[in-house]
């Protein structure tokens, strides 16, 4: 009796770790069918955003640290096709009116609608010089902000840069110390920015009024990529993880969206198509994710 209890226990046991299994390839699969690939074959892109004419337009690194070589490309028929080269490692890329704004090492592009790239803002404009931009971000009103990861460790630091071309710190590791390496930002509401902190894994509320900064989510890897849906909902990449999460509107407890990634970089939602895309750079895609609604 014992024996065939026993049995029928290990019977059971077996069969709840196959319905388990079951569960989590049906997951996965759901997850897999939600993906789109929209272009491949890229070397390091790292962002992604529409353009005022309808394309989607994407910075690629290049050889990282290899000067001259980065490259903005545009998508057409399915293919990505240089759109601006000349530029180094292109990395945070953002559309404003008929331009395209590039962060990349030390400097800030503008790219017009024929693909023409200038410096918008050099590094001894800026009142700090700065060693690592990463991610940028416009207002309605034309002003640019631009995070500089610093050394991963120290002097990072968030720029405002008006249309006038002068340029302030919003917020800096100067102001506030817990502040590691700011990378994606995300415009929230008029005086606020969202900061999202690489090395720390977290994510800020910055003032724009007096650079407070206030923390509002934790646990996300090496955050790089910030972006906002319809709904509100905020999505944070996480690059070392391949993830991405997902924070209800007014609620800071995040939950795990999307992963299988190999390095999720600048995260933007498609308000056209209604997808989050996501470049990996380490895969050399670009991806459409669609959200549950």
């Amino acid at each position: 009796m014992r024996f065939q209890r026993s049995l029928r226990l290990c019977r059971y046991r077996a069969a709840s770790l196959v319905i388990a299994a079951l569960a989590a390839c049906t997951t996965d699969a759901v997850r897999g069918a939600d993906k789109e690939m929209l272009a491949s074959g890229l070397e390091n892109p790292e962002s992604v955003a529409r353009g005022h004419d309808g394309r989607l337009y994407v910075t690629v690194i290049g050889k990282s640290g290899t000067d001259g070589d980065g490259t903005v490309a545009v998508l057409e028929d399915g293919k990505a096709k240089t759109f601006a080269r000349g530029l180094d490692d292109p990395k945070g890329l953002v559309a404003h009116g008929e331009n395209l704004f590039v962060a990349d090492k030390t400097r800030v592009w503008k790219i017009d609608n024929t693909g023409n790239a200038t410096v918008y803002a050099a590094a001894e404009d800026f009142p700090v010089k700065p060693k690592f931009l990463n991610d940028i971000e416009a207002d309605v009103d034309g002003d640019i902000f631009v995070s500089d990861c610093g050394t991963f460790v120290s002097d990072g630091a968030v720029f405002r840069i008006k249309p006038t071309k002068e340029i302030t710190v919003v917020v800096s590791q100067k102001t506030a110390p817990e502040l590691k390496a700011p990378n994606g930002l995300l415009i929230d509401g008029k005086d606020n920015l969202l900061v999202a902190d690489f090395t720390a894994g977290k994510l800020y509320r910055a003032d724009l009024t007096d650079g407070k900064l206030t923390a509002l989510a934790s646990g996300f890897g090496g955050a790089d990529g910030l972006a906002r849906d319809g709904q509100g909902r905020v999505y944070v990449s996480d690059w070392k993880g391949g993830r991405v999460f997902v924070l209800a509107a007014g609620d800071n407890q995040a939950q795990l969206f999307v992963d299988g990634f190999q390095a999720a970089a600048d995260v933007a939602f498609d308000a056209k198509t209604g997808k989050l895309l996501v470049p990996d750079m380490k895969a050399g895609t670009l991806t459409a994710v669609t959200p549950d609604n």
